[in-house]
């Protein structure tokens, strides 16, 4: 296994590097969310306006980045959700995923990313109640 970090991972660092300047100087984090959808293309792009609209049609979560990719906090400033588009590693996926401050437990074991395709009513369904239950 290498140790060596890639291109794209060392992107992401420097990211979120990045971010948390912007965020020390009282940046707009929701306008580089934005931003950072924009710049994106075909599905990812689709896939992360839809999330977008979900999480701030459902939930009281705010909009900023995370390493780069759209993501939503908590009143706290801590990640609940994030989107991570297929094109970022290049994988045959999108992941929508959920932190640690998501509230998903579910017993012993539970689901904490999902990869994504498309998002069709149901999907959208499923996932406003994956939200809904992330942020009660």
């Amino acid at each position: 296994m290498s140790t060596t970090f890639s291109k794209e991972e060392k992107a992401a660092m420097r990211a979120a590097a990045a971010e948390a300047k912007a965020a020390k100087e009282g940046a707009d984090l929701e306008a580089a969310c934005l931003a950072a959808i924009a710049e994106m293309t075909g599905t990812d792009k689709e896939l992360a306006e839809t999330l977008h609209q979900l999480v701030k049609s459902h939930t009281t979560l705010g909009a900023k980045t995370w390493y780069g990719m759209p993501a939503y906090t908590n009143t706290d400033g801590k990640v609940v959700v994030f989107f991570q588009a297929a094109a970022k590693f290049k994988a045959r996926y999108a992941t929508i995923g959920f932190q640690q401050d998501a509230n998903l437990d579910e017993g012993n074991f539970w689901p904490s990313s999902y990869a994504v395709t498309k998002l069709n009513a149901a999907d959208q369904k499923r996932l406003v109640a994956l939200l809904k239950k992330a942020v009660s």
